[in-house]
């Protein structure tokens, strides 16, 4: 090999190795109002952030990925993996049409994410029989299109697909139910060279368990570590990864890689969902991805969840679901952040609303019977769930309450005047009603919006409301 050839082939595995251990993040697209993706795009630029994994094939983000050398994933949702696995014809559209078409005009797909935690209990085998065969096709359909070996099929999966009965990492397993499944699915991946691909959530360890030790969670040590023989874990992080390890050890695959697809702290909505241990987690883990874990060092694969918080989220796990952004909806930043060596910084070219928010009425009573209602109408179409205990807006009164309640269901219809009705207790004014910790906001103008319905809810998220109505309507009644 000639020196100049020698040169080249260092140059590109700096540059590689350097892309391939870069920040991911998450970007979801369940929200009322989203950024613009050129907006989204130069934030991901501005931050340092290399990769972007998305939850399906949206056109303008793709289209704006173009020619920037940002790494991406893309998603297939779970109800289209039966169709996908039934018919390798399907696949092979899908394939043209959402990689095929934007790898060849500049956009850097380098995994299509088949599916998202497919395998959830909570699912109850729904995707069981399809998600392998999808999986198949998939990658089949990458290879006839010529990217088999640029473009990796994978498949995100919950941390619950392993377990370790004793509590060790070095004991970890594939769940027993699925166990077979697994290893087929590994056995795949590994044999195209793809990787494993698992959402790990700490915070999900402490809303799940009263007695899980709170500073496990994150990486400055803790009070009840781990022993696993010679090896000590501090932190869920490590102990959850290296448990998937040892499954994969045990089962002959020693060396396929792993990406963290998912993996975060919220904001809000909860008593541990807090800008304070969100920063701490999230600046603790870019601290410690550089180490890897005692089974795997080196640098971890991570993809922060993520990139922006999302108002119209199921919040049926908890209210804290629409509060995982390292940014708000609108793109500001909520904490300092340092991500390799960029300090967060907010998105630019944001354009608002006008400054005016709906609020209760000075002379309205709060025994005035339609107020449980509206307030339950403005809940149920609007997003209610920074209110409630130990939240960023616990520090309002009944009045602030409602007030907030009005001006969510104001804010999200754009403004419209008729959105401040709620049986003539609401109006509009041009003073901020925001305390120190609770921000109402104002919505951004570069939306899709929603459609303002007069004279009745939407269906929408009524059901996964209750728990904030409940809390509400209590302090409402005090």
């Amino acid at each position: 090999m000639g020196r100049f050839s020698e040169v080249l082939v260092v140059l590109y595995w700096i540059f590689c190795v350097g892309f391939v251990n870069g920040i991911g993040v998450n970007l979801g697209t369940q929200a009322s109002h989203p950024l613009s993706p050129s907006i989204v795009v130069q934030m991901l630029k501005d931050n340092g952030i290399e990769k972007l994994k998305l939850f399906g094939a949206e056109e303008g983000t793709l289209n704006a990925l173009k020619n920037t050398g940002i790494q991406v994933m893309v998603g297939i949702q779970n109800d289209m993996l039966p169709g996908l696995a039934a018919d390798m014809n399907a696949a092979e559209i899908w394939v043209s049409k959402n990689v095929s078409s934007y790898v060849n005009d500049g956009v850097n797909i380098s995994y299509v994410a088949v599916g998202n935690e497919p395998f959830l209990k909570t699912l109850n085998g729904t995707y069981l029989q399809s998600t392998f065969p999808a999986l198949q096709n998939i990658q089949s359909a990458l290879i006839k299109a010529g990217l088999g070996n640029q473009v990796k099929a994978t498949i995100p999966l919950n941390a619950d697909v392993y377990e370790s009965v004793t509590g060790k990492p070095s004991d970890g397993d594939f769940r027993a139910d699925i166990k077979d499944l697994m290893l087929s699915i590994v056995k795949f991946l590994n044999d195209n060279s793809s990787p494993f691909t698992v959402n790990i959530y700490p915070f999900i360890s402490l809303l799940n368990d009263p007695n899980f030790p709170v500073d496990y969670a994150f990486f400055d040590g803790s009070s009840s570590p781990i022993i696993d023989g010679s090896t000590t874990y501090s932190n869920t992080l490590d102990a959850n990864h290296d448990t998937l390890v040892s499954a994969l050890k045990k089962n002959g695959f020693s060396n396929i890689s792993i990406i963290v697809g998912e993996i975060g702290w919220p904001t809000d909505g909860n008593i541990n969902a807090n800008v304070q241990y969100a920063q701490k987690f999230n600046q603790g883990l870019m601290n410690h991805i550089g180490q890897g874990t005692p089974m795997r060092p080196g640098t971890l694969d991570v993809y922060l969840f993520s990139l922006i918080d999302e108002d119209e989220k199921s919040i049926q796990p908890g209210n804290f679901e629409r509060h995982w952004g390292i940014f708000t909806f609108d793109g500001r930043t909520k904490y300092q952040l340092k991500i390799g060596n960029t300090e967060l910084v907010s998105a630019k070219g944001v354009k608002y609303l006008e400054k005016r928010w709906c609020v209760l009425k000075p002379s309205a009573s709060l025994s005035d019977p339609n107020v449980a209602s509206s307030v339950s109408f403005a809940c149920g179409n609007a997003d209610c769930t920074s209110l409630g205990y130990k939240t960023s807006c616990s520090d309002l009164d009944a009045r602030g309450n409602i007030s907030y309640a009005f001006n969510s269901y104001y804010q999200k219809n754009d403004q419209d005047d008729r959105a401040c009705g709620f049986s003539n207790l609401g109006t509009i004014t041009n003073q901020d009603p925001s305390t120190q910790t609770c921000k109402f906001p104002i919505m951004i103008e570069e939306s899709r919006g929603v459609t303002w319905r007069p004279g009745g809810a939407q269906e929408h998220g009524y059901a996964t409301v209750l728990s904030v109505l409940i809390s509400l309507l209590l302090l409402i009644l005090v």
